[in-house]
């Protein structure tokens, strides 16, 4: 995909030397048609915004968005988006500039990076890794603390949140799990402060190319 002058940029490069509550984040969420990131589309998103340490509701973003392939029965199941529910909704050419505009000169927040980096690569071009190097995977930071338990069963963005503290309104809703990531995420920072984490690089550093 050609180069998109929406694509949103980056944050400066001197923040990554920066503590992390004093930089930008952005928490990310896009449910979908399915996980086959050659053929499958963007359904809806989710984000909202952290600064200075304090998750910025009033700055969130949500939109449903009109796939390129119809949902697969089990991505419904899921997210709980319909066909109906899309009735009023449009295609990521339309809404793809209020994304990058939420995103823009942010790192991002998001639950195993390895979706929202894939989808991002759809909508707005560039290379996997360079997705990568401005995002903060939460999970990471998760299995940086050992949180992982019951071989993983109990792992999932809400099992991980409700143990933390964070509240689960609307588990698989974009606006909601983007919320959940990025309390989350205060939480997990705050946590790993106590283990010589402290920089945006600290926690950039815990995502996988």
């Amino acid at each position: 995909m050609p180069k998109d002058l929406r694509v949103p940029s980056a944050p400066p490069r001197a923040w990554r030397r920066r503590h992390w509550r004093e930089v930008e984040f952005a928490a990310l969420d896009f449910e979908t048609t399915g996980l086959d990131y050659g053929k499958d589309s963007v359904v809806s998103f989710g984000v909202v915004p952290v600064r200075e340490g304090r998750v910025l509701v009033g700055g969130s973003a949500h939109r449903l968005v009109v796939p390129d392939v119809p949902p697969s029965p089990i991505s419904m199941t899921i997210h709980q988006i319909l066909p109906q529910d899309l009735a009023e909704a449009s295609p990521i050419e339309v809404v793809r500039e209020e994304l990058s505009r939420v995103l823009h000169g942010k790192y991002l927040l998001t639950w195993y990076a390895d979706v929202e980096v894939a989808f991002l690569c759809r909508i707005f071009g560039m290379r996997a890794g360079t997705w990568a190097r401005r995002t903060v995977d939460v999970r990471e930071m998760a299995l940086a603390l050992g949180e992982e338990r019951d071989g993983g069963v109990r792992f999932s963005l809400s099992a991980v949140a409700e143990r933390c503290g964070v509240p689960v309104a609307s588990p698989h809703e974009a606006l909601d799990d983007a919320l959940v990531t990025a309390q989350l995420f205060l939480v997990l920072a705050t946590r790993l402060e106590g283990r010589g984490f402290g920089t945006a690089r600290s926690f950039l550093g815990l995502t996988r190319a």
